[in-house]
């Protein structure tokens, strides 16, 4: 490697000659960016909201914010032009400050705790778990209410913004981060506003609004026939049989999951499907069989003490392991890059590069980019302030709104957490994962345990909530920051667009979320929303106060073996060669149908073929559509939301239940 580094490939689209011009950075700030900023915000959170209700899997939606945002500018622009009304130009950096704005808003939805530690606090998850469960108590519960959660949400969730935006020249130029998210919406942006970008934009849009009609009519119909409760319709149709329907092996004809699957890697895919089979095909059967030897025979289906409990605990132990492993694998890359920069003098190449002889030239084009990401800057003082102030306020407020966590507490934790926001936000250059939820496991079980039987479940879990709000906001921070780099976006900008769109998700997350509580059955493991991370969220909790003596039988050596197993296929993915790599399973999307069922697994299955075959027919037609088709089944789907809630609010029913039984047999 040179002594200089930059990266390899073009990671602009052609500007044409000379450097392009940059408008200024209030200008990229519009009102009509906003309003559609915010119109998105609130189909991203329903969005967001139901795929956390339901399997607790949220793709990056990224790159469908920087095309939805596309698609609604240039429709109000071409509506205004037909009234012969002239508009501003619609330039690459305000659809970054869209997408940003976007992003912000609904990461508040991915990390605000609705599909997971705040549900964990409610009475149905405590009756859920059961009053005579060791540790879980009464006195344990804070039902949800759009005040405390509006409040608690603006308490914590700009910190994140402010822990590491002094960091970002380090991060970005410096360091050199990939961001492979931020670096993909960044390509697409950047398409959009040439020539040739421009024509494969329109049919990108012209897809997805046909995908997202056909997803959210599919959806219209699958309703008539789902009737009342959770046994009828397309959901519950047993496509394989009605004894595999019983172990959860079927296809419930689900454009979001499809959608899902035609997003997220072919190997996501295939170990969300091998974890449901291992679990569901060998696993829970095999257990049952043992009803009446290692646990009371008859127990209800969402009893602890019997095969449930052995599902969310195992479940528990797969995602701690692959946690625990990428946290350390993630911090010792961090400390090992830093130690070599210092050796190097600063200089940190990460990824893959090319050597100028003439030493340390820059291209024109690089220093155009370098000059525009330094140009607006944050000062650090301002950064810093921020912090200490905001942090001081969070310190007294969180403590009026969860008496169980000390302000010392609070405090203790927003000491340390800029360092764990570093060691995620950098995770997430390199790998593109974000572990904000296990930053927020490890915080839960500390603090449980520190503040023990008197409260330790709520303390826990309210710090959770504020370790995960600033790792994760400051992780996509980062990510949006790289977008900006690469679409010659004003930093400051897009911090204004992140302050903006956290304070816009701040209020719209907590009342999507209401919409789903107040229409739906929230947390019913027998019906569609079923908020699985409620309950491992509450369980966790519950083991940081009581330690291993809430465990079932045997599941402490079960859950032992299946820990291990976690961290050895880590292990098996990072020291075998790539072409064996990849082929792998990820524990911790193998983790998920462990507790959830296999049916969600089958359905992104289904998106996966579909997307393998599409690229070995059409590679290039694969490349250029395949996110606008995804994006299109899952939005159509969560457009849909809207409709269903009000529908089940004003009590009309759905008039057909299609449901299915075995044939009367003589």
């Amino acid at each position: 490697m040179g002594s200089e580094a930059e990266i390899t490939g073009p990671l602009l689209a052609a500007s044409g000659g000379g450097a392009e011009a940059v408008p200024p950075w209030r200008e990229q700030v519009t009102a009509r960016g906003l309003a559609v900023s915010a119109v998105l915000g609130v189909l991203f959170c329903l969005i967001t909201h139901k795929l956390n209700l339901t399997v607790g899997i949220i793709p990056s939606l990224n790159v469908a914010a920087g095309l939805l945002g596309y698609f609604l500018v240039r429709t109000w622009t071409a509506a205004l032009e037909r009234l012969g009304v002239v508009s501003k130009p619609f330039t690459k950096q305000e659809n970054t400050v869209i997408q940003t704005c976007v992003v912000a808003c609904y990461g508040l939805a991915a990390s605000g705790g609705f599909g997971s530690y705040m549900l964990a606090m409610d009475q149905k998850t405590y009756e859920l778990i059961g009053p005579d469960y060791p540790g879980n108590r009464a006195v344990d519960v804070k039902n949800p209410s759009l005040g405390w959660m509006i409040g608690f949400m603006f308490v914590v969730s700009f910190l994140g913004l402010f822990s590491l935006v002094a960091l970002r020249k380090v991060m970005v130029i410096d360091y050199k981060l990939t961001y492979p998210s931020g670096t993909a919406t960044a390509m697409l942006i950047n398409s959009f506003h040439t020539t040739t970008g421009a024509e494969l934009a329109d049919k990108q849009v012209r897809c997805l609004g046909k995908y997202l009609s056909i997803s959210f009519i599919w959806n219209c119909f699958k309703w008539f026939f789902s009737g009342v409760g959770n046994s009828c319709g397309f959901d519950n149709f047993p496509s394989l049989g009605l004894e595999a329907f019983k172990n959860t092996f079927y296809f419930d004809f689900s454009p979001t999951y499809i959608g899902c699957g035609l997003i997220c890697p072919h190997i996501v895919n295939c170990s969300t499907l091998l974890g449901a089979i291992i679990s569901w095909g060998f696993l829970w059967p095999y257990i049952s069989t043992k009803a009446g030897d290692w646990y009371p025979a008859n127990l209800g289906s969402n009893d602890f003490k019997g095969l449930y409990g052995y599902k969310v605990f195992i479940s528990v132990a797969v995602i701690l392991g692959d946690g625990l492993y990428n946290l350390i694998k993630i911090i010792y890359a961090t400390i090992k890059e830093i130690m070599n920069a210092r050796a190097k003098q600063g200089r940190l190449p990460l990824v893959q590069v090319q050597d100028d002889d003439e030493g340390s030239k820059l291209s024109a084009e690089k220093k155009h980019l370098n000059e525009t990401f330094i140009k607006d800057s944050i000062p650090p003082w301002f950064a810093g302030s921020g912090y200490v102030g905001l942090a001081a306020i969070s310190t007294a407020t969180v403590p009026m709104i969860f008496p169980q966590i000390k302000w010392y507490l609070v405090l203790s934790a927003y000491v340390v957490a800029p360092l764990l926001a570093f060691c995620n936000s950098y995770g997430a250059g390199l790998t593109d994962w974000n572990l904000a939820s296990t930053y927020g496991k490890i915080g839960l079980f500390i603090f449980a345990s520190w503040v023990g039987q008197n409260g330790g479940v709520i303390a826990g879990l309210a710090a959770c909530g504020v370790m995960m709000s600033i790792v994760a906001t400051a992780s996509d921070l980062m990510q949006d920051f790289k977008t900006g780099y690469l679409t010659l976006s004003s930093p400051r900008s897009m911090f204004v667009s992140q302050l903006i769109g956290t304070a816009l998700g701040c209020v719209i997350a907590p009342l999507t979320f209401w919409l789903y509580w107040s229409a739906f059955d929230i947390g019913n493991p027998d019906g569609a929303f079923k908020a699985p991370y409620a309950v491992i969220f509450r369980e966790m909790s519950i083991l940081g106060v009581e330690g291993l003596s809430a465990l079932p039988q045997h599941c402490l050596a079960i859950c032992s073996f299946f820990f291990i197993a976690s961290l050895v296929i880590n292990l098996l993915r990072d020291v075998t060669p790539k072409n064996v790599s990849r082929f792998i399973p990820i524990p911790m999307a193998m983790a998920i149908p462990f507790y959830i069922g296999a049916y969600f697994a089958i359905d992104m299955f289904v998106g996966t073929v579909i997307l393998f075959v599409w690229e070995r027919v059409n590679r290039k037609e694969c490349d250029d559509f395949a996110g606008a088709v995804a994006s299109g089944l899952i939005c159509g789907d969560g457009i849909w939301t809207v409709p269903s809630a009000i529908l089940s609010i004003l009590r009309i029913d759905p008039p057909i239940c299609m449901y299915f039984k075995p044939s009367l047999t003589s």
